[in-house]
């Protein structure tokens, strides 16, 4: 195996919470923890929580840009993971956007602290990512086998790294860019050789994926099993690129349809038996989409654009386009967990289904993610398997960080550094609880100085902008975050205690991060924070 490493700055940065769900037979908990509130604090211990099954499996399967709102697009996945585990209703992406996010999963921090704070540029990309002590290394350690396969961080495969086998993985067959956004003719870094599988994307990520897990499977057998008598168990990372933006484009497309104007954006490219099933499917109508009205929102919110008709009526092509590429995600994610089925395994595996971040298309004005609204701050999340109970909403938030030190705690595994997250596993039966999630982000080519940053607490969005603007939200008097309470004199306590916790949480780190959970049930008191 061809192994190049090249040297990575490692500098502070705030990280993506992708969640889309998790994956497996559900089973009833051995036991029902309940959350106990300790006396004067109004916070809760940790509920007791035992794995049943010891270093079960873990599948770990994530998408690209998927929004909450797609998943009516996603049956199979809402039958096969959510009817059998659990569905978390405020999963949160603290930086939406795909590098911070993966990196976030693979290190348990948020992107302050490893470092990936953007895509391209400085603190950007794959080159601005440490990845010698991860999730996989971690795993490794603890004696399970790991694999990944399709898209790992932006910029990977470019400026020499097309041969790179990061640390910790035994099985890497990883797409290399920028071949990664063509679905139709990617290349493959399959454990330092380069190939170039014929079909599209979804489903070439799923046979690679498949064939990884054979030959794992292969060599583990000829290796013998475990002095318990235990196959090896086995952690695996299956990152499709849908509905990510790609090519090429096609007919109908908004490049084709409306060129030299904004309106002249890219889209996903649907399997060929896909296209066009959804033809003049409208956006999902919100009282945030195309809003007119501008006056609340500060200089720098995406909401103070005026999208012209032409960018309006683009902006329906690719939620067209995004939905249509969600119908092969759905078919062959299922495949995926069928033969998990078929061949006994599923029963033992913990699966986790994510989306780097949410999508907005057209909601508050823009099409894309990176801002701090709930269309791209949210993200769904379902999670099955070992310990998990069946059919339940979860409304505890959960964030990226939160799901690697979930699973190395599943696995018995160490963190591979101070983690900012929590292990959710003991909250999924215990009443719903609330907690301060830190959120921000940087330019898209520059990660050096934050965009914006801020705090989700309980029902509060609080956001300060690198132009000085302010935006506060009360998202259960006003879900579609139509409303900046920011100059209104009476929620002046509420703003200024969120504006403290965003300096306190900013630069958190570690045990300085909010980890404390609040009882749901009961009025949350921002001045004991």
């Amino acid at each position: 195996m061809a192994v190049s490493r090249r040297v990575r700055t490692f500098s502070a940065a705030l990280a993506v919470a992708g969640i889309v769900g998790i994956t497996g037979c559900g089973e009833e908990p051995t036991q029902k923890p309940s959350a106990e509130r300790v006396a004067g604090q109004g916070s809760t211990k940790t509920p007791a929580f035992e794995m049943p099954v010891e270093k079960p499996n873990l599948l770990m399967i994530t998408v690209d840009d998927l929004s909450s709102l797609d998943m009516d697009y996603l049956p199979s996945v809402r039958r096969l993971v959510g009817e059998s585990g659990v569905t978390f209703t405020d999963a949160v992406a603290p930086t939406p956007i795909c590098v911070p996010a993966r990196a976030s999963l693979l290190s348990g921090q948020y992107a302050h602290n490893h470092g990936a704070h953007t895509i391209h540029g400085p603190d950007g990309g794959y080159p601005s990512f440490d990845d010698s002590e991860t999730l996989a290394t971690s795993l490794q350690d603890a004696g399970y086998t790991t694999l990944f396969t399709g898209k790992y961080l932006n910029e990977y495969g470019e400026d020499g790294s097309r041969r790179d086998v990061p640390p910790g993985w035994d099985e890497w067959r990883a797409t290399v860019d920028p071949s990664t956004y063509n679905y139709l003719g990617a290349k493959f870094n399959v454990n330092g050789r380069l190939v170039r599988p014929k079909g599209y994307s979804t489903t070439v990520i799923t046979q690679q994926a498949q064939a990884a897990l054979k030959d794992a499977k292969k060599r583990a057998a000829r290796s013998g099993a475990d002095p318990d008598g235990q196959a090896k168990p086995w952690f695996q990372w299956v990152n499709y690129v849908a509905p990510h933006v790609g090519g090429p484009t096609e007919k109908g497309d908004p490049k084709q349809r409306f060129p030299g104007t904004k309106g002249a954006i890219g889209v996903p490219v649907p399997d060929e038996q896909d296209r066009d099933v959804y033809a003049d499917k409208p956006i999902p109508p919100q009282p945030n989409l195309f809003p007119e009205d501008r006056r609340e929102f500060p200089k720098g919110s995406p909401s103070r654009k005026r999208p012209t008709q032409i960018e309006k009526d683009a902006y329906r092509i690719s939620h067209q386009r995004r939905i249509e590429s969600a119908r092969s995600l759905d078919r062959n994610i299922a495949s995926l967990l069928e033969g998990l089925k078929t061949s006994g395994e599923l029963a033992r595996t913990l699966v986790v289904f994510t989306s780097d971040n949410g999508f907005s298309t057209g909601y508050h004005n823009f099409n894309g993610k990176l801002w701090y609204y709930q269309e791209t701050l949210g993200i769904p999340v379902l999670m099955s398997g070992p310990g998990v109970p069946k059919g339940r909403e979860v409304g505890t938030p959960l964030t990226n960080p939160d799901i690697a030190t979930t699973l190395l705690a599943a696995a018995g595994a160490d963190d591979p550094h101070e983690p900012d997250g929590i292990d959710i596993l003991p909250w999924l039966s215990a009443p719903e609880q609330t907690r301060v999630i830190p959120i921000e982000a940087w330019p898209t080519s520059d990660g050096t100085s934050r965009l914006w940053s801020g705090v989700r607490v309980g029902r509060w969005t609080y956001v300060e902008l690198s132009t000085g603007g302010v935006e506060l939200y009360d998202r259960v008097a006003d879900p579609y975050e139509m409303n900046n309470l920011a100059d209104d004199s009476a929620h002046a306590k509420t703003l200024s205690r969120l504006a403290d916790l965003t300096e306190k949480y900013r630069d958190c780190s570690g045990d300085s991060c909010p980890k404390k959970m609040y009882a749901a049930d009961r009025p949350l008191d921002l001045a004991g924070l």
